[in-house]
């Protein structure tokens, strides 16, 4: 994968300096404001507890389960709201559709010439998996803007509820298939796709495993066989650090999701590749002051932005603000490939 090669996007490591944000793509509201919106018509992107989205009315929308958000009044995790980003549709008639495990290869063949898709997975599901397995070699893939975010549920809930995604226009909910809204753009615009990750490569051992995959038992350290599970534990690794990967400069991140010593097994969040070298992770002691510190300058309007939950909690962002870049706080990231711990946006241009 050479993201150097990506089009119409820019994953080279941020500049620094000052800078200010473009406006965010939506807002938390109740559900009264909502129906309203939706009943007036336009495209919407919709993210909320599973029992608010129900009560929705039909109208050209997508959504997904997830019940934190970073909102204008800070990160909230919440039952009781939504949050409602509007979809700009000034090229064309958006288009939504599922896909299954036979056609997902075919998510950026559907994309429109010239716009950009916004994809809904649910969490824990086949296409979850197969989507962060493949992608990357999909037809089209990194030629066609392509964004999205992981469905999720109240880690509460885990074991007693599923995510979901829910089409609109037939108010269908899904657990199985992804969603998505193709959206083309007029040719006087197009869009960009970016990420911000916080994090970077420490300087301790290198780590590469011997294939790809959310699980890996043996791998290389420093060159020398050993089982990753065994080297976290002895080693008394922080794990809410992220392995870390260099993709020519853009920094990509894969959570560990559990360690289990005594089966050797690591389970992560995205997979691991075979042909990439890791590291875990620096520390970042701030961040709020470092997310803010890495705002990108002035661009054109936000139309999607999503950040990720382990961010949201390891991180204690409830309360905290970060105005600019609101959107609900997810299971995973899509900025092309599926990504952890980073939050992704994607402007219009032009």
């Amino acid at each position: 994968m050479n993201w150097r090669n990506c089009a119409r996007t820019d994953f080279e490591r941020i500049d620094m300096t000052t800078q200010t944000p473009s406006a965010p793509s939506g807002r938390m509201m109740g559900l009264s404001e909502a129906t309203a919106l939706i009943r007036g018509g336009g495209y919407f992107s919709i993210a909320g507890d599973e029992a608010l989205l129900r009560q929705l009315p039909r109208g050209h929308w997508i959504g997904g389960t997830i019940p934190y958000f970073m909102g204008q009044d800070g990160g909230v995790t919440t039952r009781d709201q939504l949050y409602v980003a509007q979809v700009p549709a000034t090229g064309g008639v958006p288009v939504i559709r599922f896909y299954d495990q036979i056609s997902l290869e075919r998510v950026c063949v559907d994309a429109p010439d010239n716009g950009f898709s916004i994809v809904v997975l649910p969490a824990f599901s086949a296409v979850h998996s197969l989507y962060a397995r493949n992608a990357p070699g999909y037809e089209d893939m990194y030629i066609k803007p392509l964004v999205g975010w992981v469905s999720g549920i109240h880690l509460s809930d885990l074991g007693r509820a599923s995510p979901l995604v829910v089409n609109g226009e037939t108010l269908e909910f899904d657990g199985e298939r992804a969603l998505v809204m193709h959206v083309p753009l007029p040719a006087s615009q197009y869009a960009s796709i970016d990420i911000i990750n916080l994090f970077t490569q420490g300087d301790g051992d290198r780590i590469r495993f011997p294939a790809k995959g959310f699980s890996a038992s043996d791998c290389l350290i420093n060159g020398q066989p050993g089982n990753f599970a065994q080297y976290v534990s002895l080693r008394a690794i922080d794990t809410r650090l992220p392995l870390v990967a260099d993709y020519s400069g853009a920094m990509i991140n894969v959570s560990i999701k559990s360690v289990d010593a005594q089966k050797g097994l690591v389970d992560f969040y995205a997979p691991v590749f075979d042909d990439i070298e890791y590291r875990f992770a620096a520390p970042v002691p701030d961040y709020v002051s470092a997310f803010h510190a890495a705002l990108p300058q002035q661009t054109g309007p936000t139309g999607f932005s999503c950040n990720c939950v382990l961010n949201y909690l390891y991180s204690e962002l409830e309360g905290k603000r970060v105005p600019s870049m609101l959107g609900p706080m997810t299971f995973g990231e899509v900025a092309y490939q599926l990504l952890n711990q980073t939050l992704v946006y994607l402007t219009i241009e032009g």
